[in-house]
């Protein structure tokens, strides 16, 4: 059966896309790799975020966190995969308690609830 333009074409762009997803997981893998090494190793979570993509919740090993947002779950995984990072399941127990906040954090989530300070 003889291949067809259109055939092709989704081939290619099939490729495009493929090549793409692998660019943006390595460069998420990369800012991983630069959070881990600054904090001392990480772990983190995958969270879905709906269509929005999913986050990658981070934690070092000296209590700093942070997270970053990957289109798909599976381009977030892959992202992580590459980065060599332990994944939880779930955000709690011992890992939630690697978590350190600062004074920031506080005020900042006291400022959310009803008759806390405010951050203006």
């Amino acid at each position: 059966m003889a291949e067809t333009a259109e055939s092709r074409t989704q081939q290619t762009d099939d490729s495009k896309h493929a090549a793409r997803a692998e660019r943006r997981a390595a460069k998420l893998a990369k800012q991983i790799g630069s959070f881990a090494k600054e904090h001392g190793g990480a772990e983190g979570q995958l969270a879905h975020l709906g269509q929005m993509g999913t986050r990658i919740v981070l934690v070092g090993e000296d209590g700093g966190w942070g997270d970053l947002v990957a289109p798909s779950y599976a381009l977030a995984e892959s992202a992580v995969r590459k980065a060599g990072i332990t994944v939880h399941e779930d955000f709690d127990g011992d890992f939630a308690a690697k978590v350190r906040t600062g004074p920031y954090e506080w005020s900042r989530m006291a400022g959310i609830q009803v008759g806390g300070p405010s951050n203006d």
